[in-house]
């Protein structure tokens, strides 16, 4: 037998949308971690003009540690492919330490 009888196949993969199957915007995501998982909870955040901020969430999902990382390195591959062809994303600096906004 050869070598190349041993390779495994790619598998075919079909994606499937459930009927709840949603797309929202979100410009908040908080990060809760514990020993067995992390949980992203998204959300809208909104600043009225007197500088009160709220943030309604809409979606909590929760990954285990090995996805968490899995998800991590794919966005950092997409964000260098990303800052390639459009330039360098800037974020604005956090407040500093005990800041309130």
């Amino acid at each position: 037998m050869s070598q190349s009888s041993f390779e495994p196949h790619p598998a075919q993969v079909e994606i499937v949308r459930t009927p709840d199957y949603r797309e929202s915007y979100a410009n908040s995501i908080q990060v809760r971690v514990n020993l067995w998982d992390f949980l992203l909870v998204f959300g809208r955040l909104n600043q009225s003009a007197d500088g009160q901020v709220s943030i309604e969430v809409f979606q909590g999902v929760y990954l285990s540690p090995q996805q968490a990382k899995a998800l991590a390195n794919v966005l950092n591959q997409n964000l260098a492919q990303y800052e390639a062809t459009f330039g360098l994303i800037r974020l604005e600096p956090l407040a500093p330490e005990g800041s309130v906004h």
